[in-house]
């Protein structure tokens, strides 16, 4: 049976790659011309953590209990854990392979880290908190690492205003897992090889103004304007480079988890429920801070609080249940009620211009099969994911068009990408849910 490489890239956008910048990269346009590609429908909510374990199990993020990087630990208002591989309820692709005898490389998966035992090797992915910590299984591989490239890059901060540096590393960053990879497919056994490469994540948020014409800070004079598309080719070369160490048989697949698109701004959804009257707080801070701040601080007034929410790139609602929450203030049997009235409340928030955003508001239960773990009340898509949840109080203001985290001009799209080569004699253009990519692995070896 003939082996299986993936290459994963996080938020490669099927516009770019099959459009926009096809042209101009020689390596993936040979493979669409003989594979089976097209756009591949991400997770609810399309973020990094879970989409890549939920593409790897099978399952959805109300399986596996993990809602983003962050989730409640507990049903009181301050802990919340950072998302890591002990976490998963469900073994991955890999796990099943193993069982079947069959020898796997994971090299950058998000949430492998802490690595744990397989039959082959692991080299954790972008939650490892660096590279003093134990990120390889075997350990041994460690070495092996630092004496093929030194400094190995798990992830860079690109939250930053400095784009020359950050150019730098990603760059850097994407050179020294390439070679890794190769290293990797040249060295060892295998019969599954999979990486994800998480540089087109990190150049998108930092430079999607600069590259595209529709954002509203767009500057077609910026010096960073070709900076994703030159990323994009130099990606291509590195996948050439890898390919040329594969076994001539071998059926390469290139896939992301999400999608992109311009940030148009952001809501403060915790501005907003206090102007509703649904947040309250015993002191207004004098200057922005994060809701999670002001509940360490003991800042909320919870007798008064009937719901509050978290910012990222989606917006997660809470909602404060008597005999759920310590100091719950909605009885169980007016739930439904005050939620549905906060789903309608929510998707009619408009821009600060008066006009409709196109907001989508999810239910858990709705949307995933089952729901484990502590889930959002709410999923918000605010316009559609077209604007960010901002969490932070301390504005006065509804509406704003910077991050409160940091510099980030963009927002993720619900539609990644995939090519699967070999799949057809003839290119044929395909949609499919990111659901359907583990059985595809599993069936490849007859599983």
């Amino acid at each position: 049976m003939n082996k299986l490489a993936i290459i994963g890239l996080d938020c490669a956008d099927p516009r770019l790659v099959f459009e926009e910048f096809i042209d101009d990269l020689p390596t993936i346009n040979r493979l669409v011309k003989h594979s089976t590609y097209g756009d591949m429908i991400s997770t609810i909510p399309p973020i990094t953590v879970p989409a890549w374990m939920c593409m790897l199990t099978g399952k959805d993020p109300g399986e596996l209990g993990i809602y983003g990087f962050r989730n409640r630990a507990d049903y009181s208002y301050e802990r919340l854990k950072f998302a890591n591989s002990r976490m998963l309820s469900a073994p991955g692709v890999w796990t099943k392979l193993g069982q079947r005898g069959y020898r796997s490389i994971m090299l950058g998966i998000p949430m492998t880290y802490p690595p744990s035992p397989l039959n082959g090797h692991m080299v954790t992915g972008f939650l490892t908190p660096n590279t003093n910590a134990q990120y390889t299984y075997p350990g041994s591989l460690k070495s092996e690492i630092e004496a093929w490239v030194s400094d190995y890059m798990v992830d860079v901060p690109f939250r930053t205003d400095d784009k020359d540096e950050l150019l730098k590393n990603i760059y850097r960053m994407t050179e020294k897992r390439f070679q890794v990879a190769r290293h990797l497919v040249a060295e060892k056994q295998w019969d599954f090889f999979m990486m994800v490469e998480m540089g087109p994540d990190r150049i998108h948020h930092a430079l999607w103004a600069p590259h595209d014409k529709t954002h509203p800070k767009h500057d077609p004079q910026s010096p960073y304007k070709n900076a994703i598309h030159d990323y994009y080719v130099a990606l291509d070369r590195h996948i050439a480079g890898l390919i040329e160490q594969l076994p001539a048989e071998t059926t390469i697949v290139i896939i992301s988890d999400h999608g992109i698109q311009p940030m148009q701004g952001g809501i403060c959804v915790n501005e907003w429920l206090i102007k509703k009257g649904y947040l309250s707080l015993t002191e207004y801070p004098s200057t922005p801070v994060r809701v999670e701040k002001l509940i360490q601080a003991g800042k909320v007034n919870w007798k008064r609080t009937k719901a509050w929410g978290i910012g990222g790139y989606y917006g997660r609602i809470f909602l404060n249940i008597k005999g759920r929450e310590p100091a719950g203030t909605i009885r169980p049997r007016k739930v439904n009620v005050f939620r549905d009235k906060l789903i309608e409340e929510l998707s009619a928030i408009p821009d600060e211009h008066g006009h409709s955003i196109g907001t989508v508001v999810y239910k858990p239960a709705d949307v995933y099969k089952t729901v484990n773990g502590i889930p959002p009340d709410l999923i918000t898509y605010f316009g559609n994911l077209s604007w960010r949840s901002l969490g932070s109080v301390g504005s006065g203001k509804i509406w704003a068009h910077e991050n409160d985290i940091g510099p980030d001009d963009a927002n993720h799209h619900p539609h990644g990408m995939w090519i699967w080569g070999g799949a057809n004699k003839y290119p044929m253009k395909k949609d499919i849910s990111i659901y359907n990519v583990s059985p595809k692995i599993l069936s490849h070896f007859g599983i």
